[in-house]
């Protein structure tokens, strides 16, 4: 019996061994679990202090009077553009920004500026955007009013050539520079204000000699106003660096502007040097037309990311232009139709016409990517691939030519349907044809530029690529049919033929296509909303990348010039 108690006796201690080291195990699980929750409150904590500081900042700075601080203030770094370099230069590197005075949000380092608080990590996302500010709606007015002068110049001739597409990019290419600075810093000072005035007038009288061609004095005209808007930008730029002489550490807000304020002034002063030259060169020079192109390629921003932008701002600013741009087209088409209504009573024929012609253009704004809000920042192709950014504005520079093409072979087919021409003139239909054509296929490639998100469930992504390649085929096939009808000749018969049978008739087969491709244009949104609830349920289900430029390399986060 004694031999079987002291048997026992260690048997209960080693269940009470084994019973301890489970509950401590149990205990080490839960703390550990509990420890994994506390880290993932704190950081929904810090992420919300970062949003939370992010819209303080915004709102200060939208509450701010223009006139504090300064009429004639220094240059402030952007709430959103500083809140995309934090984004930018965590996502590249483990070290965060430094909560330095200079290195944070402000107006400069050192003893320039006031000490400024640091941008939280979640970018311009959570960031109020802001309208398109008075001053650039003035800007975005003198630009398409120049593209129309180039459109004027396309009516004239009847075709694009060479001296217009070198206008049409040196006026893009001052509206990009004006809209480059103010996406990066506040222009509510009376400098800032001053200069875009001098950039508006010098645009505008650049924009009267758009008639011209590269041999002329009206070529050193444009070429002078190019010169002096680089020398604008110069100055400009030239003040950035100086106020942010000081800069920070590297990685900070003030840094980057410093940097980017050097790249800038260099490029400008090259490019209004190269300017210069061309304009000191003889009339009849061969060179001229080089000068030029050197000029265009020299004011090209190539993918370096020194300081990004305010992403929302900069799609709001094209897409104010582009639909500016429309609304011009517009307007311009009732202005050749006026004087025929001043003496006849417009018929029911010609009230369709102007119907078609309006419904036209508001088919093209619906086609139209609105990258402001349908796509997510992250997929967009400035912010994915340096490639597919660079095409990007390859894309919108086409998208607007081509649209003030179009504009000008409507005003020449409202010329001829007026005054009942017995033939459709060859430049009308070559205009509008040709011009339609190009606006779409330019708005499929800037689609195609930016990442496509498909589900990862195997009925739902063939659903999507489905409804994709659908949107692709009929963009191609509207394209050569559009195409092949700009190229057609007045002895060719079949279907083309009776799609051309008269002005009002090509515009109602234009029209047809355009509705289609606005149909199509909404399957993924259509089945989106017939697979999920809401936008919030197809974001976590549709996480698969997918489009043109998926397969190259995923750049870190950066942005344009």
């Amino acid at each position: 019996m004694a031999t079987d108690k002291a048997s026992s006796e260690p048997l209960k201690e080693d269940d009470e061994i084994a019973q301890l080291k489970v509950s401590l195990q149990r205990e080490k699980a839960a703390k550990r679990k509990m420890y994994s929750y506390l880290v993932k409150i704190a950081d929904e904590l810090k992420s919300l202090r970062n949003e939370s500081e992010q819209l303080i900042n915004a709102s200060e700075y939208a509450r701010k009077a223009w006139y504090e601080g300064g009429m004639w203030r220094g240059p402030n770094v952007l709430p959103a553009a500083a809140g995309q370099h934090a984004v930018r230069s965590n996502y590249g590197s483990s070290d965060n920004n430094s909560d330095d005075d200079d290195g944070g949000l402000g107006s400069g380092g050192g003893e320039k500026a006031e000490a400024a608080t640091t941008v939280g990590m979640n970018g311009p996302s959570v960031v109020p955007r802001a309208p398109v500010s008075l001053s650039d709606l003035f800007l975005d007015l003198v630009t398409v009013t120049a593209f129309s002068r180039v459109g004027a110049a396309i009516q004239a001739r009847g075709t694009v050539d060479a001296p217009i597409l070198a206008f049409f990019a040196i006026f893009w290419q001052v509206w990009s520079k004006e809209a480059s600075y103010s996406t990066r810093f506040d222009t509510t000072d009376i400098s800032s204000h001053l200069e875009t005035l001098l950039a508006c007038f010098a645009l505008l009288a650049g924009s009267l000699s758009a008639y011209s061609d590269f041999y002329s004095a009206g070529c050193t005209r444009i070429m002078a106003m190019a010169m002096f808007v680089a020398m604008l930008h110069v100055l400009l730029h030239a003040r950035v660096w100086y106020w942010f002489s000081e800069g920070g550490p590297p990685g900070s807000v003030n840094y980057a502007a410093k940097r980017y304020a050097v790249f800038i002034t260099a490029a400008n002063s090259l490019e209004s040097l190269t300017w210069a030259f061309g304009c000191c060169l003889p009339q009849d020079s061969e060179w001229r037309p080089w000068v030029i192109l050197v000029g265009i390629i020299l004011n090209l921003r190539l993918p370096r990311g020194f300081m990004p932008n305010d992403f929302h701002a900069a799609c709001s600013k094209r897409g104010v232009l582009f639909i500016l741009l429309l609304g011009f087209n517009i307007q311009s088409v009732v202005g050749v139709a006026s004087p025929y209504f001043n003496y006849w009573e417009p018929s029911w024929d010609q009230y369709t016409f102007l119907f078609l012609s309006c419904f036209l253009l508001f088919m093209i704004k619906l086609l139209y990517v609105d990258d402001t809000s349908s796509i997510s920042p992250l997929d967009h192709a400035l912010l994915y691939n340096r490639a597919a950014g660079f095409c990007f504005y390859v894309g919108n520079f086409a998208l607007l030519v081509f649209t003030t093409v179009l504009g000008s072979g409507l005003n020449l087919l409202t010329q001829s349907f007026l005054a009942a021409a017995a033939a459709l003139p060859s430049d009308a239909k070559n205009l509008v044809c040709g011009g339609f054509a190009a606006v779409v296929f330019s708005i499929q490639f800037i689609k195609s530029m930016h990442i496509r998100r498909v589900p990862t469930n195997a009925a739902h992504e063939r659903m999507f690529f489905t409804a994709y390649f659908t949107q692709f085929i009929a963009t191609i096939g509207v394209v050569y049919i559009t195409a092949r009808m700009c190229f057609s000749r007045e002895s060719d018969s079949g279907m083309l033929a009776l799609m051309m049978v008269n002005e009002i008739g090509m515009l109602a087969v234009i029209v047809g296509f355009s509705i289609v491709l606005v149909g199509l244009s909404w399957l993924d949104e259509a089945i989106e909303l017939h697979i999920y609830k809401d936008g919030a349920e197809a974001n976590q289900f549709r996480v698969q990348p997918f489009g043109f430029w998926a397969f190259c390399k995923h750049d870190e986060p950066l942005q344009l010039e």
